[in-house]
């Protein structure tokens, strides 16, 4: 048969050969398109989540652009709900409050597929969940998540980061005091960096325990070398509540001056998450289960999460009491970084750049001790209202940041 084909196409003529070539053509043409048809449609895109009803009954519908079958990872008995969706990604970071049963969500990519992540705000089940395919004027999919309140006290392994009975003790502070010993920081034109954060830890410290409301320990009370990573470590093994950490900032031109703080980068973020689980048996130090690697990491991420945004929280209130006390700021004053003094993923830390050393008016006010005083009695004030509001609606900081220490 081979031979008799070659015969033939051999004595095909030119119409032949011509209608030949251009079917081959519509053919390539074909398998062309469906091949990007099929690229196109390997991943479909999470769009958005909404919410409706209230602490009773609340749905969550997820948006998608293409259908998709969902996992329940966690039912809500923790305080969480987490749903995977395959074959769909966030097209970006989704990440926002809740209504109703749900405190708030995150939508994060896995793979394939698509983690759906709600903190509740309260003791809830999945009810019924169900996909709804596009109809009724609606051009795309949605995923319906349909939670009711239990009233049940949901049996939370939480890591500390959000665990609300830490608060029957009083909050253990601990504060940093930048630098010392064989790293004395930046220079000023009478004073070292090390010195003037120890004497203003020092005063932060009689300020936040005068009032008997908290424990309050520092990383270092004498001019001694603390490495950076122990600091973090201190804190953490202390069950710390808050980490502060204080610092003179240092520029080239000594016009420059201002206070400012900094909370940790999207990008120091998933630092701090590799190095926190590349040793063994990670999930000890949160308190987490340890039985699923995938739902251990989830819960990681969550904690972080909850920790920036409880950082984020401070660093609002710590600048909004310095602008009330007349401290100068920089212009932008709410930075972010990847230090790695704010790498903890479950203890809420900031670094206070508390003034610029190398301008003149602000290595005489850090040096000054009623001024310092005065500065250390604002972030103290700041403290106050930190432990005493709940956690709001919080902007992370992104206005980006060196990736520093």
């Amino acid at each position: 048969m081979h031979g008799l084909s070659r015969i033939r196409v051999a004595n095909w003529g030119v119409r032949e050969r011509v209608l030949a070539a251009a079917g081959v053509v519509l053919f390539c043409a074909a398998l062309l398109a469906a091949g990007r048809g099929l690229a196109s449609g390997a991943m479909g895109e999470v769009m958005r989540v909404r919410f409706g009803g209230d602490a009773e009954r609340t749905r969550v519908v997820v948006d998608l652009d293409r259908t998709s079958r969902g996992q329940v990872l966690q039912g809500g008995d923790d305080g969480r709900v987490v749903v995977s969706l395959a074959g769909v990604a966030p097209a970006s970071r989704l990440t926002g409050d809740g209504q109703g049963l749900v405190r708030g969500f995150r939508v994060a990519g896995a793979g394939t597929a698509s983690r759906i992540e709600l903190d509740l705000a309260t003791s809830a089940e999945i009810e019924r969940r169900f996909l709804l395919p596009p109809g009724d004027g609606v051009a795309h999919y949605r995923y319906v998540i349909d939670l009711k309140a239990t009233g049940r006290a949901p049996a939370r392994t939480t890591p500390r980061a959000e665990r609300p009975a830490r608060r029957a003790e009083r909050p253990l502070i601990y504060i940093d005091a930048g630098h010392g010993g064989r790293d004395p920081g930046a220079q000023g034109a009478s004073s070292r960096e090390s010195a003037v954060t120890l004497a203003a830890a020092q005063a932060l410290k009689q300020e936040l325990e005068r009032g008997g409301r908290y424990r309050v320990r520092l990383t270092r009370d004498s001019d001694a070398y603390v490495d950076l990573y122990r600091r973090v470590a201190i804190a953490r093994q202390a069950d710390a509540d808050l980490f502060i950490s204080l610092h003179a900032d240092a520029g080239a031109d000594p016009a420059t001056r201002g206070a400012s703080v900094y909370t940790l980068s999207e990008q120091g973020a998933g630092r701090a998450v590799r190095e926190f689980t590349r040793g063994d048996n990670w999930q000890r130090s949160l308190n987490l289960p340890g039985r699923d690697p995938s739902v251990d990491r989830i819960l990681l991420d969550m904690t972080q999460r909850a920790t920036q945004n409880r950082s984020a929280q401070l660093a609002r209130t710590l600048l909004g009491e310095l602008e009330g006390a007349d401290h100068p700021l920089l212009r932008r004053s709410h930075r972010d970084a990847g230090l790695a003094v704010l790498l903890a993923p479950d203890v809420p830390a900031v670094l206070l750049e508390m003034g610029f050393i190398t301008n003149p008016e602000d290595e005489r006010l850090l040096n000054d001790s009623r001024a310092r005083r005065r500065l250390m009695r604002a972030v103290a004030e700041g403290i106050d209202r930190y432990f005493r509001e709940p956690a709001g609606d919080l902007q992370m900081a992104s206005a980006g940041g060196a990736e520093a220490n």
